[in-house]
């Protein structure tokens, strides 16, 4: 019986891990349909999003039957509550990706950035992929060295998140009013992106030591 219980307990570990891997390419497509206005790719990031979606379900309720059924205690009790706590911050990262594959949705053919705004995006959309990317080897391996690497990768994005302001706040803003509200709402997504993934990374800390860090 015991048995069974640990086995579960690493299948909702598996299910966290394959999570960051949807959500990953799901940024990953949403980041080159969104500078390439690539309407494809764009839907395929909105339809697979009900991947993550039923991933989450299978986490959540693995959890309550867990609690419902074993009574888990001491670090089995930090499992399913950072497990539940993982997988809310992983679907909401999945969301994060499907709002940007809209903006590129909604303005295909054109596309929502403009030429001198690409490099920015573009390197956000790189900073996501690798804050996911460690985020899954963190929760794989329990890393808590690792985990705290990710607040630097959270610094970067926040750093290209101000300078999109400036930009757009600038007098010589030429792109009209349509294209601030796009790229507005795009550098918010990849900024909440990189502050759930740093979330996760808190939870896999705490989960190792018991501890929490500071948000």
């Amino acid at each position: 019986m015991r048995d069974a219980y640990h086995e579960e307990l690493d299948t909702l570990t598996d299910r966290l891990v394959e999570m960051t891997r949807l959500v990953r390419s799901a940024m990953s497509r949403a980041t080159t349909a969104l500078l390439d206005s690539d309407l494809h790719l764009a839907e395929s990031v909105i339809s697979q999003d009900e991947e993550v979606n039923r991933l989450y379900a299978e986490v959540e309720t693995s959890i309550y039957e867990v609690m419902a059924t074993q009574q888990p205690v001491a670090v089995d009790l930090r499992t399913v509550i950072s497990a539940l706590r993982m997988a809310s911050d992983l679907e909401r990262m999945g969301d994060l990706a499907e709002h940007i594959a809209k903006i590129a949705r909604l303005r295909h053919p054109e596309s929502a950035i403009p030429a001198s705004l690409r490099d920015i995006i573009l390197e956000m959309g790189q900073i996501a992929e690798r804050l996911i990317t460690k985020t899954g080897t963190c929760i794989a391996t329990r890393d808590v060295e690792l985990s705290k690497e990710l607040e630097s990768d959270d610094d970067a994005m926040d750093k290209l998140h101000r300078r999109l302001f400036r930009i757009l706040l600038s007098p010589d803003w030429k792109y009209g009013i349509e294209a601030a509200i796009d790229i507005t709402l795009a550098g918010r997504y990849y900024e909440r992106y990189a502050d759930h993934a740093v979330r996760v990374a808190h939870d896999v800390v705490y989960l190792v030591t018991g501890s929490r860090q500071e948000a």
